[in-house]
């Protein structure tokens, strides 16, 4: 059986409706200092694919330091992608966790031998991010984040 090689967590994220007043929330709870909001290039810039199909999704992202771990904020901007999925009928909520991988097909092969399917994968730099529905096994998103790009089929 398959592993993710890591079992080190680097990221709880929350998708939100709306990212300054989520932030005024968030940083009035943590009592932290308000994070930049970073707005995600479109999606044809990535070669971002949602559910197998391209898109050209995007979304506001911030990041909390929590010591060792993010918690990020996600507001999506359209509707065509794993962000956006689910907000309408189940509100905020816990979007994901995110693990880094060196291999991103072996965590591939991890994450679909617990079940998973990849929902959306993008590139992001030298790297690529790719997010895993495990909500039929596990009732969360797993994200892996690379740093440098490997053919993830």
């Amino acid at each position: 059986m398959a592993s993710l090689q890591s079992r080190k967590l680097a990221q709880v994220a929350i998708v939100v409706r709306d990212m300054d007043a989520a932030l005024d929330r968030y940083c009035a709870l943590l009592g932290a200092d308000r994070p930049n909001i970073i707005v995600t290039d479109p999606g044809n810039n990535v070669r971002a694919t949602y559910r197998g199909n391209p898109t050209n999704a995007q979304a506001k992202l911030a990041f909390l330091d929590m010591g060792g771990v993010q918690l990020e904020l996600i507001e999506p901007i359209g509707e065509d992608s794993a962000w956006f999925e689910g907000l309408p009928e189940k509100g905020e909520r816990v979007h994901h966790l995110a693990f880094w991988t060196e291999n991103m097909a072996e965590a591939k092969t991890a994450l679909e031998e617990q079940g998973g399917t990849l929902a959306m994968r993008g590139d992001m730099g030298d790297g690529q991010y790719a997010y895993f529905d495990l909500h039929d096994t596990m009732g969360i998103m797993v994200e892996m984040l690379e740093h440098k790009r490997t053919n993830i089929e």
